[in-house]
């Protein structure tokens, strides 16, 4: 049915005042003496507001007589636009899911790397401290020889003629007077010139039995200074010999780097026996 305008403005009017009617009479029934909880006070702003709402449509009506629209406070588009937005909102937070999967996955993997570095740390501490070991014992004064062994060839007090004595038993092949004989060398002389080529040939006659530890020991006090004689290149090589013998593989390729680089010129057969020691020991 179709009302002339001025029929639908009493009506929207009458509509109005009828809606303003039953609001106050919800507001009426709503004791004023009690207070009011958190709900109840929320409804009763929803109703002043309404109230107000309704209050100036009719205002509006009756001062220019045009009919008056109410339209909802969300129209379609808005919601579409909310639910565009909600779904960047959660576009946008699978990508920082996605970000966050990698920050962690590169997270663990710094964090394993670290472990591997302070473990790499340790090692090469602990080879510094063999290699720093390992020199200052060849640099070092040799320690007292262990007491000699038996009774001792009797000795000259002439140290050239000492020397000469306990080479011929070395070059007789009498190994053990040789041992004490050069022993006693040293004993006597061995801070003399010819010392470190005296504790050489201990160290061979001490090889000879297996002796590791005392034949190292000799030959370290031998090559003490590093000297450029004709036998140092050889009392290197049997040091390493000795090492690789007591399970020191490591000094013992120490101790051939050193021959490579103190003795470039060293004999052909000292380089080859050297490279046979650091198969064995499987240098680097």
């Amino acid at each position: 049915m179709t009302f002339p305008s001025r029929g639908r403005r009493r009506l929207t009017a009458l509509a109005a005042i009828l809606l303003v009617a039953s609001a106050g009479q919800a507001l009426a029934q709503v004791p004023l003496d009690e207070p009011l909880d958190e709900h109840a006070a929320k409804r009763l702003d929803r109703m002043e507001k309404a109230m107000k709402e309704l209050r100036a449509i009719v205002f509006q009506g009756r001062e220019t007589g045009a009919p008056v629209i109410v339209q909802p406070a969300e129209t379609p588009g808005q919601v579409a636009g909310l639910g565009d937005k909600v779904s960047d909102i959660n576009q946008t937070l699978a990508r920082l899911n996605g970000q966050l999967e990698v920050i962690k996955h590169d997270l663990d993997q710094a964090r394993q790397e670290a472990t591997d570095l302070r473990a790499a740390n340790v090692l090469l501490k602990d080879h510094l401290a063999a290699l720093e070991k390992t020199v200052k014992d060849m640099t070092a004064p040799p320690p007292p020889p262990p007491a000699p062994a038996a009774a001792a060839t009797a000795m000259t007090p002439d140290p050239a003629a000492a020397f000469a004595t306990a080479k011929a038993a070395f070059d007789a092949g009498d190994k053990a007077g040789a041992e004490t004989a050069f022993r006693d060398y040293v004993d006597r002389y061995g801070e003399g010139p010819g010392g470190p080529e005296a504790r050489f040939y201990l160290a061979k006659t001490l090889l000879a039995r297996k002796a590791w530890p005392d034949a190292a020991t000799a030959e370290i006090g031998a090559i003490r200074g590093w000297p450029h004689t004709r036998w140092a290149p050889e009392a290197v090589l049997d040091l390493s010999r000795a090492l690789v013998a007591m399970g020191k593989t490591t000094d013992a390729c120490q101790a051939l780097d050193e021959l490579g680089r103190r003795y470039p010129k060293a004999l052909p057969a000292i380089v080859k026996g050297a490279a046979a020691v650091r198969a064995q020991a499987q240098c680097n």
